[in-house]
C-alpha cells in the first residue's frame, strides 16, 4: 500500500496555530459579579495568552483538518534516475547503485514488521488524538482505525485509505479528511492560575486595586517601610508576583523556555497548507 502524505487545510478556529487556540478554563479566585462581562472576557483572553507564553507555548489542544494525498511507491529519485521502480516483491531488495548498497522496496509497500499489506496514513507528528475521519462525506467509525506512534493512522477494518483526494472540493464524493488534535492537555493547576491572573487583570482594567506589581519598590508610611518586588526583575524571570500563577510557571516551565522544542528533518516531504 503506498505511503500517504498529508496536506494541511485551514485549521478549525486555530488560525496558524501560533498561539492558544481557545481561552483556558478559569476557576475564579475573586468576586467579579459587578464587572462588565466584556471586561472579564478580555481579562480571560489576556490571562490565557500570558500563561501560554510563560509556560513555554506548550499547553492547549488545537484541532486541525488534514487532507491526505497518496504518494505512490514509484515516486522518488530511484525511478527518476534509474528507470522503472522495483515492483517484484514487498520486502527490501538490495541494489548496488553508485558504489553503495541500498535496500529498495515497493509494490505492496508493507510497513514495519507487518508481513502483509497495511493501509496507513502518516500525519504530521506528534498527534494527540484523531477525532474524526470523513470519506466521501461519510464519517468513518472510530473502530475502523487506530493511531500508532502519535502519527501513523492505521486502517483496521480491512479497508484501504483512498488513493485520491479531490482538493478542488472541501467535502463530498471524491474527498476525504482527517481531523486531529495537536498539543498537550492543560494541567490541573492551570484553571486556578488562570483565575488569579484573570481576576487581577480584570480589576486593573476596571480601574480598581489589584495585586499585580506596579513600578513601586518601597513605601514608607508612619514609620513602617514596605518593600515591593522589583517588577523588571520579576518579568525578566518570567514571573508575575502572583503566588498561584508563579507556582504554575515554576512547576511546568522551570527553565524559562520561550517555546517548546522542535525537531526538523530536511529529508521529509514538505507539507502544504491549503487555503492559507
Amino acid at each position: 500500500m503506498p505511503v500517504i502524505n498529508p496536506i494541511l487545510s485551514t485549521p478549525s478556529g486555530t488560525g496558524d496555530m501560533r498561539g492558544p487556540c481557545a481561552d483556558w478554563p478559569v476557576t475564579w479566585t475573586c468576586e467579579l459579579s459587578t464587572l462588565n462581562p466584556a471586561v472579564t472576557g478580555v481579562a480571560v483572553s489576556m490571562a490565557t495568552e500570558t500563561l501560554y507564553a510563560l509556560s513555554g507555548m506548550r499547553f492547549g489542544l488545537c484541532e486541525v483538518t488534514l487532507r491526505p494525498c497518496a504518494s505512490g511507491c514509484e515516486e522518488g529519485r530511484f525511478y527518476d534516475d534509474f528507470g522503472p521502480p522495483w515492483t517484484a516483491s514487498s520486502w527490501p531488495q538490495p541494489a548496488l547503485i553508485g558504489g553503495l548498497w541500498f535496500n529498495l522496496t515497493c509494490g505492496s509497500c508493507s510497513s514495519g514488521c507487518s508481513c502483509g499489506e497495511v493501509s496507513e496514513v502518516r500525519l504530521p507528528a506528534p498527534v494527540y488524538d484523531v477525532t474524526e475521519v470523513v470519506i466521501d462525506g461519510v464519517v468513518l467509525a472510530s473502530s475502523a482505525y487506530r493511531l500508532d506512534n502519535n502519527r501513523i493512522l492505521v486502517r483496521t477494518d480491512g479497508g484501504r485509505w483512498p488513493r485520491c483526494n479531490d482538493l478542488s472540493e472541501d467535502s463530498g464524493v471524491g474527498t476525504w479528511s482527517v481531523t486531529a488534535r495537536y498539543g498537550e492537555p492543560l494541567p490541573a493547576g492551570a484553571a486556578l492560575a488562570m483565575g488569579q491572573l484573570a481576576c487581577e487583570i480584570a480589576k486593573a482594567a476596571d480601574g480598581g486595586d489589584c495585586k499585580l506589581p506596579a513600578g513601586l519598590k518601597q513605601l514608607v508610611r508612619q514609620g513602617v517601610t514596605i518593600l515591593y518586588p522589583d517588577v523588571g526583575e520579576l518579568f525578566s524571570q518570567g514571573r508575575t508576583g502572583l503566588y498561584l500563577v508563579d507556582a504554575f510557571i515554576a512547576t511546568w516551565n522551570p527553565a524559562g523556555l520561550r517555546q517548546r522544542s522542535r525537531v526538523y528533518s530536511i529529508d521529509r516531504p514538505t507539507v502544504r497548507r491549503a487555503g492559507t
